[in-house]
Order: structure tokens, then sequence, then C-alpha cells
């Protein structure tokens, strides 16, 4: 294959796929369908593979109105969807998925503009719907990571809509550029738009430990971190990782924990202790409503009906 000379590396593993830039190193596995290693500078940001979510933390209005037991099949997709279809494309071009003995036509030096590549998953619900997500490289090393999902006639209302990554350590702060406080499609006439940091990744000290942490409306969003799992890195200056929307302003959350973990604890003191960094990065949110408590439904213009399409595109890379 003709080698020509570009910025990034392209490594076509057995079972993988390597993609490689002067700061950022990115590894894609088949197998565990998604990005399964994202290093900045040496610095690991992925725990787990980025994955569909759809799930978020019930409040107590939303158990209120059975909204949890009504929706339930979605919290099986945030936990069970499985990967189906992946696609590849070097320089805009698709190629034939180069697994081995594929990717022997390969040599070790290869090189692209671009590469992008989509896993297409199917959520485990009754009737099944699709959800894409797409990684697309370019030459400076940044991605592009885009998440699409497709309406579908006849299941539940969803609770969100967008992108879950689990970072390896606990963030020590994060900055962002959107509205103020703690915000839902159903709560934001309150907040101003500006530039914000948060210290820590705090919970809300509700009773009941419940959905909490969302910011909407945001432009761009730095996770600051200072820690790795890595026992031969002693170095333990902070180290960002920058998100920027990509079109459209996104929703985001920063915890540590999963909805499902805020889910199963009914008193502060069962959360376990704080190891990882979860961030969601959503398109679309469901109201947390607040009229009462005792039965009363979201106003249907913060609801999300399944059959609806939603999406979510940011811009990941190093802090420039």
């Amino acid at each position: 294959m003709e080698n020509t000379k570009h910025q990034l590396q392209v490594v076509y593993g057995d079972g993988s796929l390597g993609v490689l830039s002067d700061r950022v190193k990115y590894l894609f596995s088949y197998e565990r369908g998604g990005l399964e290693s994202l290093t900045i500078d040496g610095k690991e940001w992925l725990y787990r593979v980025p994955k569909p979510l759809f799930w978020r933390a019930t409040t107590d209005n939303d158990r209120g109105n059975h909204f949890s037991e009504k929706s339930a099949m979605w919290l099986g997709a945030d936990l069970f969807s499985a990967c189906d279809e992946i696609a590849v494309a070097i320089d805009g071009q698709p190629i034939e998925l180069p697994i081995a003995p594929v990717n022997n036509q390969y040599s070790n030096h290869e090189t692209a503009d671009s590469v992008a590549i989509t896993f297409t998953y199917l959520t485990p619900t009754v009737p099944q719907t699709k959800v894409e997500i797409n990684y697309q490289v370019t030459a400076d090393g940044r991605l592009q990571l885009t998440a699409n999902y497709h309406g579908q006639a006849g299941l539940p209302q969803l609770p969100a809509f967008g992108i879950k990554l689990v970072m390896p350590t606990p963030a020590v702060s994060f900055e962002y550029q959107g509205l103020s406080g703690e915000t839902y499609p159903d709560r934001m006439d309150g907040a101003n738009a500006g530039n914000y940091q948060t210290v820590g990744m705090p919970v809300t000290p509700y009773l009941v430990p419940q959905e909490c942490g969302m910011h909407m409306q945001t432009d761009s969003l730095t996770v600051n971190r200072r820690s790795t799992l890595n026992n031969a890195d002693a170095d333990a200056q902070e180290f960002s990782l920058m998100i920027n929307q990509n079109g459209n302003p996104f929703a985001f959350s920063c915890l540590p924990y999963t909805a499902e973990e805020l889910e199963n604890a009914t008193h502060h003191e069962e959360l376990p202790a704080k190891r990882r960094t979860v961030l969601s990065i959503l398109g679309a949110v469901r109201g947390v409503g607040g009229i009462d408590s005792w039965g009363a439904e979201v106003e249907p213009q913060f609801q999300l009906a399944a059959d609806q399409d939603y999406s979510v595109s940011v811009e990941i890379g190093p802090q420039v």
C-alpha cells in the first residue's frame, strides 16, 4: 500500500485499530466494541469503553409518578446494549474491516489524514433500536465523537441520551462554559451563562441519592485529574481533557458515580468510595419535574419520546 507522509500513524492490529498523533494515542477494540484507550501525553483517560447512555438516576418525582417502572427497559439498555456492527474509513474511504487476516495487507508504517470508525449498538429493548457512536480522528490528533439514536415507536419515554465515559481516577476539578449551577431542561430560568469552575465532583446531598449534577447548554468543558493507575507514573501534576461542542451545545454531568450506583443507594453511606470519574455527555435529558413528588408528571415539553431521533457531538482533545 502506498505510504505518503501524514500526521496520523495507523496500526492495523488483529483485533484492534491504533491511531497515533504527536500527543494523543487511540486504541479501538473490535472485540469490546469501542474506544479502549485514549492517552494524552502518556496519561490514560479511559477506564471503560464509552457506551451509549440511556439512563439518568431517578428522582423522588420520577418515583412518585412511576416513571422508573414505566421506562425500566432503558436501564437494561444502559447496562447491556451490545455492539452489532463496525465500519472503518481511512481518509474518507470505507475499507473492509481490517481484522486478521485482512490486516496482513498493511505495513507497520501506515499513515492517514483522517480515520473514522463507527460502532453500531443494538438495544436490548422490545422492540429494539440502534445507536451509532462515531469516532473521527483528524490530522491534528483531535477526536470528533458523535452518537446518534434512531427513534423507534412502541418504546417508553427515555430518561436521557448521550455517551458515558468512565475515567480511571477521580477528577480534582472541572471548568466549563455554559449555565451556572445545577440545571435541567425544566430548571434553567435562574441560571446565568458564563465560565465556571467546580472543585472536586460534588454529589448533591439529597436525603436519598438520586439524579444530580447536570449542566445544560454547555459550549466547552475541561476535566482535570492529578492521579493515574500507573504505578510507574510519579508525576503528580494536573493534566486535562478538553471537550468542545461540535455544532450544538451539550449537557454534561461529572460525578464519581454511575447512574446505576446512585440508583442502588437508599442512603449516602451506601455509595461506594470515590475511585473514578463518570463523565456523561448528553444530547437529550428528561426534565426532573417538581410540581409535587406524589404523582405529577414532568411537563410534556420536557419529556423524551422514544420515537424521536436524538444526537450529540463533541470534539475531544488535549488542552492547548
